[in-house]
């Protein structure tokens, strides 16, 4: 008897680690072909036809490696930022500057991560899966300079009042028309706002970076998930020292 148990237990073991590893190799397919995609759609132009203008607004991307930002003149003629993102919302007013980086996001994620040393098992999986609870980040800060972290783009007018429409158009606000009260940042200069949107695999922060400039007419990827996807659309100047 006690024979038979151990070849039932020895046979129970051998099912669960085919299991097991069959698991372990879908999931690394699944992984394969969507990194795979990632590439191959961030390779994709759309808006061919896009050429800078001479003139117009000076807007810049920007990177940190994970998340990607769109970079905006704090005050134009087309539209001032002031009165909807103050200083005021800022630990320390004394930090804004006169450009603003908008990105967006999972809430948790954002939260939790600020480095990649801050990288949760729970956020992670929180971001595998999606969700509806988003944010909207927002440095205040000075001109960026231009290199392998932020790249310059010159857009018009016309193009900058519609990217000005669709970045408001992210914000969250109450039933009331009241918007929720700011979250605090990671540092002095930067903080959170409820966001609209949800999060997914095919719908994160740099899809979202991507996807808002390509409605403006910039050329860009079809689909852009991953931050380089979209970087690669903004060569580095080359008299630039990095």
């Amino acid at each position: 008897m006690a024979s038979q148990t151990r070849t039932i237990n020895i046979s129970a073991w051998r099912k669960l680690a085919r299991g097991f590893g069959k698991l372990s190799a879908w999931t690394m397919l699944l992984t394969g072909l969507y990194f795979l995609a990632c590439l191959f759609g961030s390779m994709i132009g759309v808006n061919a036809q896009w050429r800078e203008p001479a003139q117009g607004v000076r807007i810049f991307v920007e990177t940190n490696g994970i998340h990607t930002a769109i970079i905006v003149p704090k005050r134009t003629r087309v539209y001032d930022w002031s009165a909807f993102l103050p200083a005021s919302h800022l630990p320390d007013p004394a930090y804004a500057g006169e450009y603003l980086s908008f990105s967006w996001g999972h809430r948790q994620f954002y939260l939790e991560t600020e480095t990649w040393s801050d990288i949760k098992a729970a956020a992670i999986g929180s971001a595998l899966i999606g969700s509806d609870q988003t944010l909207v980040h927002i440095y205040h800060q000075s001109l960026p300079q231009e290199g392998d972290i932020a790249r310059g783009v010159t857009i018009t007018e016309a193009q900058y009042a519609e990217l000005v429409d669709l970045l408001n158009a992210k914000f969250a606000f109450n039933a009331d028309g009241t918007r929720p009260p700011p979250i605090a940042g990671y540092g002095k200069s930067d903080v959170f706002y409820e966001a609209k949107g949800r999060y997914t695999l095919v719908n994160t922060c740099n899809t979202w970076t991507g996807d808002t400039l390509s409605a403006i007419g910039i050329r860009m990827g079809a689909w852009t998930p991953m931050a380089g996807g979209v970087m690669r659309w903004f060569p580095a100047p080359a008299n630039v020292e990095n």
